[in-house]
C-alpha cells in the first residue's frame, strides 16, 4: 500500500533542491561581493583600479574574456568563467589581487597571450579570478648592451618589432606565432627557428621581476638561485606572477635566407622524410630545417589522397652558402637557387608566420587572433623512425579530412646538445633528434565533433608510442596535454599522481621543481591542473 506521504516526496525534494540552490547562489554572491570590496579596500587608488576590474555584470566582461582565448574548446556556454577579470597596469594591482584571492580562497589564473593548449590560463573548476597581463606589455630594448626588459603581457611579435626598431642585426630566439605572450612562452622554454644556434628563449633570461605568494616583488637577487632556476622553463605560473623578463639579445646577419619546398609521396616523400631525420639535427647550426607533414588531395589522381612533406628553412647567411650546405648534407631534396629568398631577419618573422611580405611590420603589433577548435600533443624522438612506420603514419593521416591534422618535426642538435639537462627545468637537450608537435583542428562546435577529433588524436598518439622517447615518454610543457594526467582542482593527492605528467615534461628536473615549490609556495596557492605540486616526495 502506498504511503500517504508518497505524493509529497517529489514536491518536497523539489523545494529542498530549490532552497539549496538559492542558498548556494546567495553564498557565492556574498563571497564575490566580499572579494570585490577587498580589492577596493586594499588598492591605493580605488577609483582608478576599479576601471581595471571586470565583473560578470560589466558590459565589457565578455569581450575582455574572449579577446585572448585561442582554443575555442574553452569558449563555449558550458565553460566555467571567472568571477572577476583584473587587468593590472601596475605591480600593486597584482599584489592586491593576490592578497584578496588568498583571503577569500579564490584561485588565480594568469594570462599573457592565451595560447595555452588546455585553457589553463583562463579556465578553472572552482571560483577563480583571471589576472590578465594585457596592459603590462612595455618593452625596453638596449641595443648597445644587447639586452631587453619585456613585460610579461607583451607578445613575441611585439618584442620582435621593438628589436627591429633599434637594430637590423639583433634578434631573439623564440617562437614563430607573433600573438603568443612572452609570460608563458618564456616560462615554459620557448623554442623557434634559431634554437639550434642560440638555444631557447628561456636560455636567454638573465633577470626577472616576480610577485610571490606574499605579495613581494622579487628580482633575480632577491628571489634566489633556486627560484630563478625554476621559472626559466618550469612554468613560472606555479611560483608567482611574472611581471617582466630581462633577456640577452643575439646577433644575426643583416641578410638571412629562407625556403619552403613541398614533396609528396609520389616525389620520394617517404625517403626524404626518413633521410631528414639524420640530416636536420646534424647539419650546420646556422641552418634550421623544419618539417611539416599533412594529408593533401593528390594532383596526379582525382579522388586519391597523398602525404605532403613541407621542408621549411631559416639559414643565417646568404643563398650561395646555403646551397653549398644543402648539396653537401641533403642533395636528395634538390634545393636550387630559385627555391630560396634572401631577406632581413625581421622579414623572416613574417615569412614563418605565413604573413605576406607586402604587409607592414606593424602587423606584428596586432594582438587579435582567431580561436579555433584544436587538440595538441607532443613527443621527442631519439632514434630515426623507420620507413615502414612512416608509411603506417600516412595511412592514419587519411582517416581525417585534408588540413585537419598536421605533424611538425622540429630538429634539435647544435647548441641544444651542449646545454646540460639540469641547466634549466627544460630537460630535452642532448640525445633528442627532434620534437613532434601533433595538431588536429576542426570547425564544428558540438561535443560529438570535439570527441571525434580528440579520439583520433589519441589513436595517432598511441600508434607513435614505439618510435618516440621512453621511460618517460617525454612531452613539451608549452604544449599542455591533460591526457598525460591532471589533479583534482589544482590539489594533488599523491606524488604518483603528479608525476604522471611531471616526469614527462621535466624528466629528472621534476623533483627539484617540487623542492623549489615547497620553499616558495608551501600552501600551493598558485595552482592549476598541471602546476608544480608542493608535496613531499614518496
Amino acid at each position: 500500500m502506498k504511503s500517504p506521504t508518497a505524493n509529497l516526496a517529489i514536491p518536497l525534494l523539489f523545494f529542498s533542491l530549490l532552497f539549496s540552490f538559492s542558498w548556494l547562489t546567495l553564498a557565492e554572491t556574498h563571497h564575490y561581493d566580499n572579494f570585490l570590496q577587498c580589492l577596493t579596500l586594499h588598492s591605493g587608488n580605488a577609483s582608478s583600479f576599479s576601471k581595471l576590474i571586470y565583473a560578470q555584470n560589466n558590459s565589457s566582461y565578455s569581450s575582455v574574456l574572449d579577446f585572448s582565448i585561442r582554443n575555442a574548446r574553452f569558449s563555449t556556454p558550458t565553460t566555467p568563467e571567472p568571477l572577476v577579470i583584473v587587468t593590472p597596469t601596475h605591480v600593486s594591482h597584482i599584489q592586491t589581487t593576490i592578497k584578496c584571492s588568498r583571503i577569500h580562497d579564490m584561485q588565480i589564473r594568469i594570462r599573457s597571450g592565451g595560447h595555452d593548449y588546455e585553457g589553463l590560463s583562463y579556465v578553472s573548476q572552482v571560483p577563480f579570478v583571471i589576472i590578465d597581463l594585457i596592459n603590462l606589455r612595455s618593452i625596453d630594448v638596449d641595443a648597445e648592451n644587447k639586452t631587453a626588459w619585456i613585460q610579461a603581457g607583451a607578445t613575441i611579435g611585439e618584442l620582435y618589432y621593438r628589436i627591429a626598431e633599434k637594430s637590423s642585426t639583433l634578434a631573439f630566439p623564440a617562437g614563430v606565432c607573433p600573438t603568443v605572450g612572452v609570460g608563458g612562452h618564456f616560462g615554459g622554454g620557448g623554442y623557434g627557428m634559431m634554437m639550434r644556434k642560440f638555444g631557447l628563449a628561456a636560455d636567454q633570461i638573465i633577470d626577472a621581476h616576480l610577485v610571490d605568494v606574499d605579495g613581494r616583488l622579487l628580482d633575480r637577487n632577491s628571489m634566489g638561485a633556486d627560484l630563478f632556476w625554476a621559472i626559466r622553463g618550469g612554468g613560472a605560473a606555479s611560483f608567482g606572477v611574472i611581471v617582466s623578463w630581462k633577456v640577452k639579445l643575439v646577433s644575426v646577419p643583416s641578410t638571412v635566407t629562407v625556403f619552403t619546398v613541398n614533396r609528396t609521396l609520389e616525389e620520394n616523400g617517404t625517403m626524404l622524410v626518413h633521410k631528414w631525420q639524420s640530416v636536420a639535427p646534424k647539419i650546420h647550426e646556422d641552418l634550421y630545417l623544419r618539417l611539416f607533414l599533412k594529408a593533401v588531395n593528390s594532383s596526379q589522381q582525382e579522388g586519391k589522397r597523398t602525404t605532403q612533406a613541407s621542408f621549411t628553412s631559416l639559414f643565417l647567411g646568404r643563398i650561395d652558402q646555403l646551397l653549398v650546405l644543402m648539396q653537401e648534407s641533403f642533395p636528395e631534396l634538390g634545393i636550387v637557387k630559385e627555391d630560396c629568398t634572401e631577406m632581413s631577419w625581421i622579414q623572416s618573422i613574417l615569412y614563418f608566420a605565413d604573413i605576406p611580405q607586402s604587409e607592414s611590420l606593424d602587423i606584428l603589433l596586432n594582438r587579435t587572433g582567431t580561436a579555433v577548435f584544436f587538440k595538441g600533443k607532443s613527443d621527442y624522438v631519439k632514434e630515426s623512425i623507420p620507413e615502414t612506420a612512416l608509411e603506417g603514419l600516412w595511412q592514419r593521416f587519411y582517416e581525417e579530412e585534408p588540413e585537419a591534422v598536421q605533424l611538425i618535426f622540429s630538429p634539435y642538435g647544435g647548441i641544444m646538445d651542449e646545454i646540460p639537462e639540469s641547466e634549466t627545468p627544460y630537460p630535452h637537450r642532448a640525445g633528442n633528434l627532434f620534437n613532434i608537435h601533433y595538431v588536429v583542428v576542426w570547425e564544428e562546435e558540438d561535443a560529438s565533433a570535439s570527441q571525434k577529433h580528440i579520439s583520433y588524436m589519441r589513436r595517432l598518439y598511441r600508434y607513435m608510442e614505439p618510435y618516440v622517447s621512453k621511460s618517460p615518454r617525454s612531452a613539451y610543457m608549452n604544449y599542455r596535454d591533460l591526457d598525460l594526467g591532471s589533479n583534482n582542482k589544482g590539489r594533488y593527492t599523491s606524488y604518483r599522481q603528479a608525476s604522471k605528467w611531471g616526469l614527462k615534461y621535466f624528466n629528472n628536473n621534476f623533483n627539484r621543481l617540487i623542492h623549489v615549490k615547497r620553499m616558495v609556495d608551501p600552501q600551493n596557492f598558485f595552482r592549476h591542473e598541471q602546476s608544480i605540486p608542493s608535496l613531499l616526495l614518496g
